[in-house]
């Protein structure tokens, strides 16, 4: 990831610490429908992309549900971008009440038996995550992907070890461990409980949201990146 992607470290405390917690969600997300589900994701794109390639290549009928997946993420993103961009002042308590909202039909539909009916919106909900983050149209922190936080602090651990400056190496590394403490804590409820495992995300969504409720009231839209 490059570009103005994951410039978490730009960002003041308050929104450092709502980025570490979608990222903890999306990780326990994640646990929760690849549990549920018997191997599928509902952030981790690439990780369905690869089984859509699988599926394509031994069972091809198998393919409508990761391409379902894909499909519904892709939806929430573009919507994501479209709040992003006719209401950037009120953009993260916007997405995060549409991901609660998600969360909670995901919830209700695997009460009634449907896991696919959780992961749909649950897709949904993460694309539209992805965009809580953003400046000029461009994703800043991207909280449910960790390749490129892994990129970045590889690089600052090299920075480091020959003298050179590291800037947010720190960060980076608190996003991958909060998705990994998330899928820990999401796999680790599903699996002793699976009927709380889904309301509890919601209540996890709906606590984000109003933190990010409180962070536009109390705080200014220009004091996200505002370094060049």
């Amino acid at each position: 990831m490059h570009g103005k992607l994951q410039l978490v470290h730009r960002y003041d405390p308050a929104r450092q610490k709502l980025a570490i917690g979608l990222a903890f969600l999306a990780g326990a997300v994640d646990a929760t429908g690849f549990l549920a589900t018997g191997g599928y994701f509902a952030s981790f794109m690439s990780g369905n992309t690869t089984r859509l390639g699988v599926d394509l290549a031994t069972t091809a009928g198998a393919i409508l549900l990761p391409l379902a997946i894909i499909g519904s993420f892709v939806f929430g993103v573009v919507v994501g971008a479209i709040v992003d961009g006719r209401w950037p002042t009120y953009r993260k308590r916007t997405l995060l009440l549409g991901v609660s909202a998600l969360l909670g039909t995901g919830a209700l539909a695997h009460s009634l038996g449907s896991t696919f009916g959780f992961l749909l919106p649950a897709a949904c909900a993460m694309g539209l995550a992805n965009n809580v983050f953003s400046k000029d149209g461009e994703v800043t922190v991207g909280v449910t992907y960790m390749t490129g936080a892994l990129v970045r602090f590889g690089q600052g651990v090299a920075a480091r070890l020959t003298g050179r400056s590291a800037q947010g190496m720190r960060g980076y590394g608190l996003l991958w461990l909060a998705l990994a403490l998330g899928a820990c804590g999401g796999g680790w409820v599903y699996a002793r409980n699976p009927v709380i495992a889904p309301p509890l995300l919601c209540a996890l969504a709906v606590l984000l949201f109003s933190s990010s409720w409180l962070i536009e009231r109390t705080g200014p839209i220009d004091m996200e990146a505002a370094q060049p």
